[in-house]
C-alpha cells in the first residue's frame, strides 16, 4: 500500500466517524421529545377518563389530586419533563390537550404544535 492509499482510507474512515457522531447527537433530542410526548399522552388519557366520569366538570377547574387516580402508571404526582437544555418542565393539565410549560410559556421546540413531539397533537 502506498501512503496515498492509506491517507484516502483514513480520510474516509474519519468522515464516516464524524457522520455517526453528528447523527447520534440528534438521537438524544429525539428521545427527550418522545419521552415528553408519552408523559403528555398519559396525562391526556387521565383527563379523558376523568371527564368521562365527571361530564359536567370543566378541565380548567380540575386539581392534580382529582386527576392522579386516573393516571395509568399509578403516579403519585404529575410528571415533569426535561427540556432540550436540561431544565425541568411542568405539565399544564388544565387544558386539553395538556402542554409542557416552561414558567408561564408553552414549550414546544418542534416545528409543529400537533406533530406529537413535545405535545399530544390535535385532540
Amino acid at each position: 500500500m502506498t501512503i496515498i492509499e492509506l491517507s484516502v482510507t483514513m480520510a474516509i474512515m474519519m468522515a464516516l466517524a464524524s457522520i455517526i457522531v453528528f447523527s447520534a447527537s440528534g438521537v438524544g433530542d429525539w428521545k427527550l421529545a418522545r419521552d415528553a410526548s408519552l408523559e403528555l399522552r398519559t396525562v391526556y388519557m387521565a383527563q379523558k377518563s376523568y371527564l368521562a366520569d365527571h361530564p359536567t366538570d370543566s378541565i380548567s377547574g380540575v386539581t392534580e389530586a382529582e386527576l392522579l387516580p386516573y393516571m395509568s402508571n399509578s403516579a403519585t404526582a404529575m410528571p415533569t419533563l426535561e427540556s432540550l437544555d436540561g431544565s425541568t418542565l411542568t405539565v399544564d393539565f388544565n387544558v386539553i390537550p395538556p402542554v409542557a410549560k416552561s414558567g408561564s410559556s408553552t414549550y414546544d421546540p418542534s416545528d409543529s404544535t400537533s406533530d406529537g413531539l413535545w405535545d399530544v397533537g390535535t385532540p
